[in-house]
């Protein structure tokens, strides 16, 4: 509303009915028919000026431009009350007696009686004629609000049916296109979600926002912008060529502004036209992803009635939302766990890659010989498994040069289709008896599935990051896919793991013992390389990992003894000597961090 103008206030029985809607409905038409008075106040306002005797030929062009857009947000925002008013109807009524006008159109008639009868209220005083109207101005707001209320009850009832909302106005109209539109060099991917009704597109939407980064955005209120920034009143009146050109010229601004993001999400789809005519300007730029699901399903997931649905679905297939499936790079069927979906989602967004990884025989990474014969072993019984198992290596410390025996684990990361799991488990387990102690075994076997869904922990993903940095692998199969991992979702996912790396190294400093040396240690070095992520500092080797860390602000250099000292004290069982640095290095870096984290 203008400043001091009158609050919009519905009549009781409206007022009643709306109150059953579900709450997000009862959020859009409140915001709606308060933008809707706001408007109408406005226009008042405009139209007042314009008839100013002062006022330029400019100025008198620019207040009906004025005039010509708030009338087009008028009429745009009636159409969107009705798209929530209009599910108040019993579907079943058709053949009902037609009313006139939809019941937006009323509520926008009582904005404009409420406007006029608080102007002329405001110069009754010095207006005769205003002062005489005031009195039959409320009485024709009492009428109407008392036939709103009562051709509320016969339209819920089924006594009544409401005309097509659809007002069809042109107002600004201005199907001339500027020059060619192109992406701009920022924007790398847009995911475009359409569907009907309670299939999941703000859902998906958000999680896509929240677990890829991307940024969210409405096409709505890009059109809108782009309406304002081009003096057009009303976009959706303009040709799908126009529409798309508007809302690729909007993402370019964004995507320009946000030079970090380069994934964003546009929602929701509900014009095939338009949406046809953006991916021809975006090619695989733009990617459409409809969500399906059965109209059951999306009844339940409502929680609103059938009829509720079906009316919000007629809506929005009349704009041609069900026939954007046809134009989408992907179909979802939404109908069933939200682990598919996210799965799928993630795929999406960040679509896997086939990776090129260097291959190397177990002889070549510095293994005693005992070692490297039973891994190679094991790296022939896995391929002999054929495209079932698409990947197995050693990661950690065999891959960075830094593998010592008696010290160091054998990590091994295997990825194979889940139907042959029970046979890698059966080659671990005879790699492990080959192994007779010379080496702890940590295997970790995940899915193809997994990856390229992006279930992946912290250390997983530095293991996929240092493969594809060009640390080798035992087996690779030809055309492996892998999530690509960027720095940043290190840095990220180091966040996230080094809580509990310094709550388990707080518990190991208070079990200090010759026991837990190993293990104190590694915890150690562990909590260094996290801390030196997030100030993006990527080293490698326990060595230099301490001594980089030494050089955080604040923190003060430990003086830890070599990894080769630690490991020859704990293999010769003397650690007393190396003990109490290592614990003094913990001490000193659990008070830092407790101190970068004080309030």
């Amino acid at each position: 509303m203008t400043q001091n103008s009158p609050p919009l206030v519905l009549p009781a029985g409206l007022a009643r009915t709306l109150a059953a809607l579900q709450d997000k409905d009862q959020r859009r038409l409140d915001d709606t028919i308060t933008r809707l008075h706001t408007v109408n106040g406005r226009l008042w306002d405009t139209e007042d000026r314009v008839r100013g005797t002062l006022l330029s030929a400019a100025q008198v062009a620019d207040c009906k431009r004025e005039i010509d857009q708030l009338n087009a947000e008028r009429n745009m925002l009636a159409e969107r009350a009705d798209e929530v008013l209009g599910t108040l109807a019993d579907a079943g009524c058709a053949d009902a007696p037609l009313h006139t006008e939809t019941l937006a159109s009323v509520v926008d008639r009582l904005s404009v009686l409420t406007l006029r009868i608080w102007h002329s209220e405001q110069t009754a005083s010095r207006d005769e004629l205003a002062r005489r109207r005031v009195p039959a101005l409320h009485g024709q707001r009492e009428e109407l609000c008392a036939a709103l209320d009562s051709l509320v009850t016969d339209v819920v009832a089924g006594r009544r049916r409401l005309p097509v909302p659809a007002r069809f106005k042109l107002y600004g109209r201005d199907d001339v296109a500027p020059a060619e539109v192109k992406p701009s060099r920022r924007l790398d991917r847009v995911l475009a979600f359409g569907g009907l009704s309670e299939c999941g597109k703000s859902t998906s939407a958000e999680f896509v926002r929240r677990m890829c980064g991307a940024q969210r955005l409405k096409i709505g209120f890009l059109l809108r912008q782009a309406a304002h920034r081009e003096g057009l009143a009303d976009p959706y009146a303009l040709s799908a060529r126009r529409q798309a050109e508007l809302l690729l010229g909007e993402l370019n601004r964004f995507a320009e502004a946000h030079v970090d993001t380069r994934l964003f999400t546009i929602e929701s789809v509900h014009d095939d036209a338009s949406i046809a005519e953006l991916k021809q300007l975006m090619s695989d730029r733009l990617q459409i992803v409809y969500l399906d699901a059965s109209f059951a399903v999306r009844v339940e997931r409502s929680g609103t009635p059938a009829p509720t649905v079906a009316a919000k679905d007629e809506i929005k297939m009349s704009r041609g939302a069900h026939q954007v499936a046809a134009l989408a790079d992907h179909v979802i069927d939404n109908s069933g766990s939200i682990a598919a979906l996210r799965a799928r989602l993630r795929r999406i967004a960040a679509p896997p890659a086939s990776a090129t990884l260097r291959v190397a025989t177990p002889y070549g990474l510095g293994l005693p010989a005992a070692v490297a014969s039973a891994t190679a072993d094991f790296t022939d019984a896995v391929r002999a498994y054929g495209p079932g198992v698409r990947l197995a290596a050693l990661t950690g410390s065999p891959g960075e040069g830094t593998w010592i025996a008696g010290w160091s684990d054998l990590d091994l990361l295997v990825v194979a289709e889940h139907e042959v799991t029970d046979r890698v488990h059966e080659a671990v387990s005879q790699y492990r008896s080959a192994l007779n102690g010379a080496a702890s075994l940590g295997p970790t076997l995940v899915t193809p599935g997994e990856l390229t869904a992006r279930r992946l922990t912290p250390r997983l993903a530095f293991a996929l990051y240092q493969l594809q940095q060009g640390q080798p692998a035992l087996h690779a199969a030809p055309n492996t896919e892998l999530p690509a991992i960027t720095r940043d979702e290190l840095a990220l996912a180091a966040v996230r793991e080094l809580p509990q790396v310094i709550l388990t190294m707080r518990r190991l400093r208070a079990e200090a013992g010759p026991h837990t040396l190993r293990q104190l240690y590694k915890h150690l070095v562990l909590a260094c390389r996290l801390l030196l992520r997030e100030h993006d500092q990527w080293e490698s080797g326990p060595n230099r990992i301490l001594s980089a860390a030494s050089q955080m602000p604040g923190l003060t250099a430990a003086s830890v003894p070599s990894l080769a000292e630690i490991s020859s004290a704990w293999r010769d069982r003397d650690t007393e000597t190396v003990l109490k640095p290592v614990t003094a290095a913990v001490d000193q870096l659990l008070a830092w961090y407790a101190s970068q984290l004080a309030a």
